[in-house]
């Protein structure tokens, strides 16, 4: 049985002390602070340039962290993490974008296939049955065969979160 400093380690699947993020020669975040433990859900909000979607980068490795003491998630050293393992993290980390990220020249259904063999999905008949299982997750089971153009924004959000899963 762990004690209660293990458990709360363990439970920790974000982590932050005092963190610089920069995009080129600007700082654009300085002090950050964060932590995310399992089963909590949290919001980012804040003005327009104020550096929400570059904290949300950097949990991606899409933007690397310039300083600071920690920086892990899911028990990934995001000051330390090498090219090869950014792979990796990325199968584990579902993002949502704002703008969905959707492609344009395929299907829902193509879609998220391409999600799914892009992050290391083999098996045809699995990734199959994962398509399945995430449109009805979200409630689009009878849109796999629509592009996205064919699609209300909502629904292209919510294609964007099964791709995410």
């Amino acid at each position: 049985m762990p004690n209660n400093n293990e458990f709360i380690m363990n439970d920790v699947l974000i982590s932050y002390r005092n963190v610089e993020l920069c995009r080129g020669e600007n700082i654009i975040l300085r002090g950050v602070n964060f932590e995310q433990r399992k089963s909590e859900f949290v919001y980012i909000i804040g003005r327009v340039g104020s550096g929400k979607s570059t904290f949300l980068k950097t949990l991606y490795c899409d933007i690397p962290i310039s300083k600071g003491e920690v920086a892990s998630i899911l028990d990934y050293d995001l000051m330390k993490i090498k090219k090869k393992q950014i792979p990796l993290l990325r199968r584990k980390v579902g993002v949502v974008f704002q703008d969905f990220q959707l492609l344009t020249d395929r299907s829902v259904y193509r879609n998220l296939e391409f999600v799914l063999r892009s992050t290391g999905w083999k098996d045809k008949h699995a990734i199959e049955e994962r398509i399945q299982e995430v449109l009805v997750q979200v409630g689009m089971v009878t849109k796999g065969y629509k592009m996205p153009y064919e699609l209300s924004g909502g629904e292209q959000q919510h294609i964007a979160i099964a791709g995410a899963y």
